[in-house]
């Protein structure tokens, strides 16, 4: 069953799972007590990505749904557990024990505040002693958190922390479909880009149980890759107009003929490099515009008044 078909479910937790059979009962035990005690009905789905080890025959003995994923990545195995939730409200966590599931009650009880997507944060929150390396606390996530902020304007504090919540509403708007860690971002991406109410929670984090899949500098590109792919203002536009400026300042400068600067004379050599950063600027500046207008119409971005400007009064068919 699908996300279609949700009548008595009020939230399903979904967790990612490869070889997780140290950390999984756990987990799920949890997440059976935090139902217990709040009176929730509720249903557990471990999305397995391929596990060795026990942990779907630990999952389908403590009463989880198992649901199998042979492509592998995170956002593969994500993918295939929401396709399968059925519940009103949706809570993301990983299945080694990282995450405290008794948050479970804070991420519900703000989503019927009427929010649509909650976020944990790690850093306002409680990160443990040996949950985080030094590397990621201090440099690795305050720079990919930093870029979302700075590219897509937002002001959340940890952009990929693995527990989060949503309504099933607000899952079918953001029509996720990337397969591996970048679908952390493109969740986010998406939540402010079909203008989602979004909230964020302190949350804490403690050391996981069993060997980490994580490919520290292969997910930082996955990441910046999309962001980037996403934000052409910032792959095109700001760099082909940087460029562009310098070009066509130059070129006015040398109007006047050479002139001397840092010991030299810049004069016929300079005048060229000059107009071949100009030509290459703008043309970097109309491929952002081809690509944004693409990605618009593949329905990865919205339609702004810029390109709507531009589509009006610079569009080659007519009639």
């Amino acid at each position: 069953m699908g996300l279609e078909n949700s009548e008595v479910i009020e939230v399903s937790v979904v967790m990612p799972c490869l070889n997780e059979e140290e950390a999984l009962a756990v987990c799920i035990n949890n997440i059976k007590k935090v139902f217990n005690n709040l009176g929730i009905s509720g249903e557990i789905i471990v999305a397995d990505n391929g596990s060795t080890d026990r942990s779907r025959e630990i999952a389908q003995n403590l009463g989880a749904r198992v649901v199998l994923e042979s492509r592998r990545g995170y956002g593969a195995a994500y993918l295939a557990g929401l396709k399968e939730a059925r519940g009103r409200y949706i809570i993301m966590g990983d299945s080694d024990n990282t995450y405290d599931f008794d948050d479970i009650s804070r991420f519900v009880k703000r989503l019927k505040e009427d929010f649509d997507f909650v976020m944990g944060s790690r850093f306002k929150g409680n990160i443990k002693k040996g949950a985080m390396s030094w590397s990621h606390r201090y440099i690795g996530n305050p720079i990919l958190s930093g870029m979302t902020r700075l590219f897509f304007r937002t002001r959340l504090s940890d952009i990929h922390c693995g527990m989060r919540a949503f309504t099933r509403e607000a899952y079918k708007k953001m029509r996720l479909r990337t397969m591996g860690m970048e679908f952390a971002t493109e969740m986010v991406v998406s939540a402010l880009q079909n203008n989602l109410k979004i909230s964020e929670i302190p949350i804490s984090y403690s050391p996981r149980k069993g060997e980490s899949k994580l490919s520290p500098l292969f997910d930082a590109w996955r990441h910046v890759r999309f962001m980037l792919l996403y934000s052409p203002l910032w792959l095109y536009f700001i760099p082909g107009l940087i460029g562009f400026t310098f070009g066509l300042l130059s070129l006015l400068v040398l109007t006047r003929g050479p002139f001397l600067f840092l010991g030299r004379y810049w004069d016929l050599h300079f005048m060229i490099f000059a107009s071949m950063i100009s030509i290459l600027s703008y043309q970097v500046l109309n491929l952002g515009i081809y690509a944004h207008t693409f990605a618009i119409r593949m329905g990865l971005l919205k339609y702004d008044r810029i390109t709507i400007f531009i589509q009006r009064h610079f569009n080659l068919e007519k009639g």
